[in-house]
């Protein structure tokens, strides 16, 4: 243990009491293998008079007092850890909880229901078919009721005969809401068939879970769990333990502590990327290094912070490097860990995570999709908070209070679902801080693709960067990185030395589009078709002013069902006007167009544009307020359970301009490709021929853009001036 400090305290950075000294004395005081010696060693080390270097000695002291206790602690983590995997014990665990359950099971089967055995025994009939087909005919035998079930068993006499027929099932089911009332019931039934009193069917009444048997399955179910709740405390100690329920209720975090070297740390420099984010963040980290800065200066540091953004775009490894920078131990747990079918158990888990937190301050609780236990509560609930999800809530909110500053625990948490989060989390004094995390830009992109190009390659991943991130315009990191592996993959497959660039671009070209599918083999006619469908819409896209570039445009069927697709480099635009989300009304429409100028008929190959087109063109009727009729409105998205906060007569208003609004689009697409028939025939035969064209192949064949050439992605620095002369010179 003394060496294991020894280290421990050679990467710690203190400033007055050297490693060396503390190094020298360890390896010479063997008293200190022993834990409890530590803290007589610490009152050995002889205090100066000065006193601003008697406090600072004493800070110190405290420092790595606090790290002998976490040491202390985490092996005594991985000592429990030891003594409960043992693979003998885990099998034998999973034989007991195996034989446990198919007893309970079987039993309880057996007992309720007698015939499940025979699903021939399980046929159920309604009170009329019962009256009518049965006790009218003179054909039951005696009815057996089963309180317990609210189920009767009618049983027929040999023979019977139901429907003209002779049955071979003697025995019926019917389900009863109220037992008390069924003999009542069934004497009135017979006085109505003429049936005198004293010669009416026989009812008896059956009770499966008699005492005898429920003793013995007390009995029975007792044993089981004593010889499974005593197997890990030894023959010393009592044979019952209660050592499960206090594992099952503890809470499951990864552990991750720079300063012991117990899991992997991620640093700033790991996290490509997120400047902003990372400026916000680095005041947490400078807080639990700093803390008597801040207090001095009567500073509250905010208690939490709440990382939002998409999928993929690094809020779990931001906050792991926050951890990291501040060598201070994390401790990670997912959302959905805290949901259990046995109730409390999610509110006992979040305790246990607060209070290890508190013991290994200062610290870092970090609760990822925190949106599984943090959704609103609903006003519809049931009353009392019984629901098992809004106490885990309760409680989690509780102990975000509890978190006082002197206690040096921070909380992060994340989530792509703000949206759905409940106000009482999100309020100033639990999630202070809000830090968005949106998809990374161009140069952040190049960044990224510079981390993750630590494949093999031709030449040095700056080479790459760039065009890549050009080329990648709304990806995440998770995607940059996917991109990164499925080069290498492909050319691995292809038995390469190095990644060629050849390579990356068919690994953005398969999570773009999917990956070519030759063997998909479609007819000549259906080729011509979509050839001149991808045609259309690579013109369109190619004549209109505020299209984005065009990539490639393929005929080659894809395995997401595609027959062809036109890729486009999106410009980074944040504000979009009228007339861009008309002309990409009239891009998605490209396609159709052509399919009815070259073919005269239509096919159901436009359903994906037509979607995106309605899409288009609803967002500027109902939520941009870009319609005179409709005026300056917006209104959210219609969703299944949702209440439209308008009327009927202008939801038909709102149809009535989206369908003229598409309708223009239409037309301004026909007349746009009729014009222009020459260049549409060049295209779909290039392609029917070549499968494939590229921007500059596209050049060549019909010439420049009409409005100018399209650049790729197009960057402006943050201080870029404005040109304030020609502001309302643009069209809308």
């Amino acid at each position: 243990m003394g060496l294991s400090l020894l280290s421990i305290v050679s990467k710690s950075n203190f400033r007055i009491l050297k490693p060396k000294l503390l190094g020298n004395y360890i390896r010479t005081n063997k008293e200190l293998v022993c834990p409890r010696y530590m803290s007589n060693y610490l009152r050995k080390i002889p205090v100066v008079t000065s006193k601003k270097y008697n406090i600072a000695v004493q800070k110190e002291l405290s420092a790595i007092n606090k790290l002998i206790l976490r040491y202390k602690h985490s092996q005594k983590n991985e000592n429990d850890g030891k003594n409960s995997d043992d693979p003998r014990n885990a099998m034998m665990i999973k034989i007991m909880m195996a034989i446990f359950t198919v007893y309970i099971t079987v039993y309880i089967i057996s007992m309720l229901l007698p015939n499940a055995s025979n699903p021939e025994d399980m046929r159920y009939v309604s009170w009329n078919e019962f009256v009518h087909l049965m006790l009218a005919k003179g054909e039951v035998e005696e009815i057996i009721a089963r309180p317990d079930l609210d189920i009767v068993t009618v049983r027929l006499h040999e023979g019977a005969i139901i429907k003209g027929r002779k049955i071979d099932q003697r025995t019926y089911h019917m389900n009863i809401a109220d037992l008390e009332r069924f003999e009542q019931k069934l004497r009135e039934a017979e006085t109505k068939l003429g049936i005198k009193p004293g010669h009416g069917v026989p009812v008896v009444y059956d009770r499966s879970l008699n005492a005898p048997e429920l003793i013995l399955f007390l009995i029975l179910t007792g044993l089981l769990a004593l010889a499974y709740f005593g197997r890990s405390k030894g023959a010393s100690k009592s044979p019952i333990s209660l050592d499960m329920f206090s594992q099952i209720k503890r809470a499951k975090y990864t552990l991750i502590d720079p300063l012991i070297g117990q899991g992997k740390g991620v640093r700033f420099k790991d996290v490509a990327g997120l400047k902003e984010a990372k400026q916000e963040v680095m005041e947490f980290v400078d807080y639990l290094k700093r803390p008597d800065h801040y207090k001095n200066l009567g500073a509250k540091v905010p208690k939490g912070a709440l990382l939002l953004g998409p999928p993929g775009c690094g809020k779990t490894m931001l906050a792991k490097a926050v951890a990291t920078e501040s060598n201070v131990p994390f401790l990670s747990m997912n959302g959905s860990e805290f949901i259990e079918m046995i109730g409390g158990l999610g509110a006992a888990r979040v305790r246990d995570l607060f209070k290890e937190g508190r013991k290994r301050s200062p610290c870092i609780i970090y609760i990822d999709e925190i949106d599984a236990i943090g959704r609103k509560r609903s006003s519809s609930g049931p009353e009392g908070g019984g629901d098992e999800g809004e106490q885990t809530l309760n409680q989690l909110l509780v102990e975000m209070d509890g978190i006082g500053s002197k206690e040096g625990v921070l909380m992060l948490a994340s989530t792509n679902r703000a949206d759905i989060l409940d106000k009482a989390l999100l309020r100033p004094g639990r999630f202070d801080r809000h830090i968005l995390i949106d998809l990374p830009t161009l140069e952040e992109r190049k960044e990224i693709f510079e981390q993750h190009l630590k494949i093999k390659l031709e030449k040095e991943p700056k080479h790459y960067s760039q065009k890549m991130a050009h080329l990648t315009p709304g990806f995440s990191g998770a995607d940059i990185a996917n991109v990164c592996n499925e080069a290498a993959l492909h050319a691995a497959r292809n038995s390469q030395k190095v990644v060629l660039e050849a390579d990356l671009d068919y690994a953005v070209e398969r999570v773009v589009g999917g990956t070519e599918k030759r063997s998909h083999a479609i007819s000549p006619d259906e080729k011509k078709i979509v050839a001149y469908h991808e045609a259309g819409h690579a013109l369109i896209g190619w004549l209109l002013p505020t299209t984005d570039a065009l990539l490639k445009v393929t005929i080659v069927p894809r395995t997401n069902a595609a027959l062809g697709f036109a890729q486009y480099t999106p410009t980074e635009r944040y504000l979009l006007s009228k007339q861009a989300l008309f002309e990409k009304m009239c891009l998605g429409l490209g396609g159709r167009v052509a399919e009815s100028i070259v073919f005269n008929s239509i096919t159901t190959g436009a359903q994906n544009d037509l979607d995106k087109v309605t899409k288009i063109a609803n967002s500027q009727i109902r939520q941009y307020g870009m319609n005179d009729k409709v005026g300056l409105l917006s209104f959210p998205e219609d969703t299944k359970n949702s209440i439209r906060p308008y009327s009927n007569k202008l939801a038909a208003l709102m149809e009535t301009e989206v369908s003229r609004l598409v309708s223009d689009a239409y037309f301004n697409t026909e007349k746009l490709l009729k014009e222009n028939y020459n260049k549409l025939e060049l295209i779909a035969e290039e392609l029917l021929r070549k499968e494939s064209i590229n921007y500059e192949e596209m050049v060549k064949l019909i010439g420049p853009p009409p409005n100018g050439e399209k650049r790729a992605v197009e960057v402006y620095e943050f201080n870029t001036p404005v040109d304030t002369k020609n502001t309302h010179s643009s069209k809308n």
